[in-house]
Formats: C-alpha cells, sequence, structure tokens
C-alpha cells in the first residue's frame, strides 16, 4: 500500500505544478517584434476595417475570439472596460469560426488571443487566455514604450 500512496502523492504534486504554470500564464503579455525592415508584415489594418472598427490613436485590442468560449466574454468586458478608461483606446472582437484565416495568420493556439496595435495597426504585444485590467494596462504601456522609442532603420 505505501508505494499506492507515494504514486498518488507524486500525481498530485504534479497535477497541481501543472495548473499553477497553467494559471500563470493566462493573459500574460508577450511584447513582439515586427520583422526588421517589413512594417508591412506587421500590419493589422486590413483587419480592424474589415471588423467594421478603425485604429486607436494610442492603442487597439484586437481581439480574437469564438462563440463557445466563456474566457472570451470576460477579455471582452475588460478590455471594453479598459477601452474606457483609457483615451485614444479600441477594442474589437473578431469571431474567428467566422475568419478562419485569422487563426493562420496570427498563429493563435487558443481563444481568446488578444493582439495588441499600435496606432499604425502593427502588432506590439499578444496575450492568451484571460486578461486581467492589470495586464491589459500593462499591454498598454509596451505600446507606449514602443511609441517613444526611436524606430530602428535598417
Amino acid at each position: 500500500m505505501p508505494a499506492q500512496w507515494t504514486t498518488l502523492a507524486v500525481v498530485v504534486v504534479v497535477t497541481v505544478l501543472v495548473g499553477l504554470v497553467w494559471r500563470r500564464a493566462q493573459g500574460r503579455v508577450r511584447t513582439t517584434a515586427a520583422p526588421a525592415g517589413d512594417e508591412a508584415a506587421g500590419t493589422w489594418r486590413d483587419e480592424v476595417a474589415t471588423a467594421g472598427a478603425t485604429l486607436g490613436e494610442r492603442a487597439t485590442f484586437l481581439q480574437l475570439s469564438a462563440q463557445v468560449c466563456s474566457s472570451c466574454r470576460a477579455t471582452a468586458r475588460t478590455l471594453t472596460a479598459v477601452r474606457d478608461a483609457e483615451p485614444g483606446v479600441v477594442h474589437v472582437e473578431v469571431d474567428v469560426d467566422e475568419r478562419p484565416d485569422l487563426v493562420r495568420r496570427a498563429r493563435m493556439l487558443r481563444t481568446p488571443t488578444v493582439l495588441v496595435l499600435d496606432a499604425t495597426g502593427t502588432e506590439v504585444a499578444r496575450a492568451s487566455g484571460t486578461m486581467s485590467p492589470v495586464q491589459a494596462r500593462e499591454a498598454l504601456a509596451a505600446v507606449d514604450a514602443t511609441a517613444r522609442s526611436p524606430r530602428r532603420i535598417p
């Protein structure tokens, strides 16, 4: 019997650790870099326009969601609240069931995936999973930092 308890304890510990790692990754903002010398490759301007919106003067949250995703609804509420509190910020939600081409283009693995765009439509950061207001503001800080830094000329 002691071997069974040891096995059970190991399984419980591993499960808890995997759960903690997964939870920590939820909504984590990762900065991205446009390919050097290829500004057009990093722009999402057309996708925002196709969704019936315009880019924000400061930033745009382009949220790629699915209808059956409960985390998508929570993230949409968070991003809408941040949009309402921050000047020059736009939130655009696109259903990937209607636009499966975006799944491949965004190299997304799960919903929601939020692309954080600067005023030109260039991806500056992204997050997957449920975003908190703090994480959304971190993403805006990444946009602001990019806007302040000079662009590299190849």
